[in-house]
């Protein structure tokens, strides 16, 4: 159940106390379309999504969930999705075009991280790293080494499973990335 800030509303007589209280509040003057914090998440395979919505919703930030083919969003006016065509990197130059100073990407994808370093963005990886000018290069060199290991036969597992304390870890970063973006300057 959402509420406006500023919304009357008179319980039931069969609610309780507990049930009386908004689960969230909205700042409608936050949730303006002309607020220049974005959110943009590289949605493809992204375990995080739902994350990304309540931390947006109750920082007042609007969200672009960019993918290459359909995927489900809530139906709500401060996220935006887009579907771009098919390809390889198609999602990842539409972000990259995009990303700014104000804004923050959510991606494991480290040479997307890397352009969107680059043009002044705040990058978290679904595991809550953040990807910042001093981390992305060994981020790159570790990349691209274990690409090559795993082409050699050296290394035959993936990735480790996605955890709870990954979960934790990517709420952290997400909320100080935000925090830091909407302080006055």
């Amino acid at each position: 159940m959402l509420f406006r800030c500023g919304a009357a509303r008179s319980p039931s007589p069969s609610a309780s106390r507990l049930d009386a209280r908004p689960a969230v509040v909205i700042y409608p003057r936050l949730m303006d379309a002309s607020s220049p914090l974005v959110i943009y998440v590289d949605a493809d395979a992204c375990p995080v999504k739902d994350e990304v919505y309540k931390v947006a919703q109750r920082r007042g930030v609007r969200v672009v969930v960019v993918a290459n083919s359909f995927i489900a969003v809530p139906r709500e006016p401060w996220i935006e999705r887009i579907i771009v065509g098919a390809g390889l990197d198609v999602a990842d130059d539409w972000i990259a075009a995009r990303a700014g100073p104000l804004s923050v990407v959510v991606t494991a994808d480290v040479p997307l991280a890397s352009r969107c370093v680059k043009a002044g963005a705040a990058v978290i990886s679904p595991t809550g790293r953040a990807f910042t000018e001093a981390s992305i290069g060994m981020a790159l060199a570790t990349r691209d080494l274990m690409t090559d290991l795993r082409a050699a036969g050296a290394i035959t597992s993936g990735p480790k499973p996605f955890s709870a304390r990954d979960r934790s870890s990517f709420l952290s970063a997400l909320d100080l990335a935000l925090v830091r973006l909407q302080r006055p300057r």
